[in-house]
């Protein structure tokens, strides 16, 4: 851990295993999609220890306070020692899992290839009812 408080944002978000990459961590800074304060920051900002950190993953927007500092990739129960995830943003996307649960996946109802009679309806369908 580092001794300053301070490390570049981009290896925070990495050694605390929010991107696989340091890289992919840096396009998402740069992209918006991670930003400190409401403010978007670029990959070199300094994440300090109390600062609260915006990160857009898919349709998830997770919001973590900055508890430590590590240059290094650990282990994920050290990882998660980084920081602390605010009481809404675990709200938020337990909401977000919850209504992806209950929601119908469309590709249930696909079973694959149309059986014979299946593409002969279709070819019907296609031409006109016919």
């Amino acid at each position: 851990m580092s001794e300053a408080g301070r490390v570049r944002l981009d290896k925070w978000l990495w050694a605390a295993r929010f991107f696989k990459t340091r890289t992919l961590a840096a396009q998402a800074i740069e992209l918006g999609r991670v930003r400190i304060g409401g403010e978007r920051v670029k990959p070199a900002r300094e994440a300090r220890i109390g600062e609260r950190v915006e990160i857009q993953m898919a349709e998830a927007r997770i919001e973590v306070i900055v508890r430590a500092c590590s240059t290094a990739l650990g282990p994920a129960p050290v990882a998660r020692t980084l920081y602390e995830e605010t009481e809404q943003s675990v709200q938020r996307r337990a909401r977000y899992a919850e209504a992806r649960e209950l929601a119908a996946e469309p590709a249930a109802t696909i079973k694959g290839r149309p059986t014979k009679r299946e593409g002969r309806d279709l070819r019907r369908l296609r031409r006109g009812g016919a």
